[in-house]
């Protein structure tokens, strides 16, 4: 990229909902000159491609020069804001109808459509369960450069050797204090596997203290801790593509 470390800021412009492939996703594309044949892959958390944290996000990525894609990969499932909080809702009823032999065919035809565009290079950043597929694309070298914040799905330390031994993408990981999906201990364990340059291409662990799963889309701005972790992530995350993409 054709940026210095002085570009990140956070203001937003909207991006629009169309279709690649046939498959729904937001785009949101920068109002400066960037480069046609490279784009990221924006993977949200269960809440999808209409929750409005998500956009705001991708939004934020183009404004510092990034052509940005979420895919709706979820077929139009997606949860809503407060589904886990309604009486009766089964998650694992829902975990269990978007799965990878549903959700990965829609992602898979937005990236045939991206290349049938012109995008040769791609990097991406997954949040929660979109971490998994962050994990998936580089372990298939689809990608040039991973960003994961707070990330589920992932075992460790599996994931993480097979990581190493397979992948030629860079990794940040994005983490924090509370978290049951990826608490500190499989950080540290991912350090002692990727860390002290064991892992050529590039890897960091940002590990942002008093913050819980899900801060970096949803965190409590009103939290001190919360707000510097999410905009802390952010900023991470575009100096991690500015490096590696």
């Amino acid at each position: 990229m054709s940026l210095c470390k002085n570009c990140i800021s956070g203001v937003t412009h909207e991006g629009k909902h169309q279709k690649i492939n046939g498959v729904d996703v937001y785009v949101a594309t920068p109002a400066v000159e960037y480069p046609k044949d490279k784009a990221i892959l924006f993977l949200p958390d269960v809440f999808g491609i209409e929750f409005i944290n998500n956009k705001l996000l991708a939004d934020d990525f183009a404004r510092n020069g990034f052509f940005t894609v979420i895919p709706d990969y979820l077929n139009g499932d997606a949860l809503e804001p407060d589904a886990m909080q309604k009486p009766g809702f089964n998650v694992g009823a829902w975990f269990a109808n978007h799965g990878a032999d549903k959700t990965r065919p829609p992602l898979d035809k937005v990236i045939a459509g991206l290349k049938d565009q012109g995008v040769k290079e791609f990097a991406a950043i997954g949040y929660c369960f979109g971490a998994r597929y962050v994990f998936d694309l580089a372990l298939e070298n689809v990608i040039k450069a991973s960003v994961v914040c707070h990330p589920s799905l992932i075992q460790v330390p599996a994931d993480i050797e097979k990581y190493r031994d397979e992948s030629k993408a860079p990794l940040l990981i994005n983490s924090c204090t509370f978290d049951t999906q990826f608490p500190p201990e499989a950080g540290k364990k991912a350090d002692e596997i990727l860390g002290g340059g064991k892992f050529a291409p590039g890897y960091e662990n940002a590990f942002w203290e008093g913050c819980t799963h899900g801060f970096a889309v949803r965190g409590d701005l009103s939290d001190p801790k919360v707000k510097a972790g999410k905009e802390g992530a952010f900023k991470n995350s575009v100096e991690w593509f500015i490096k590696h993409f």
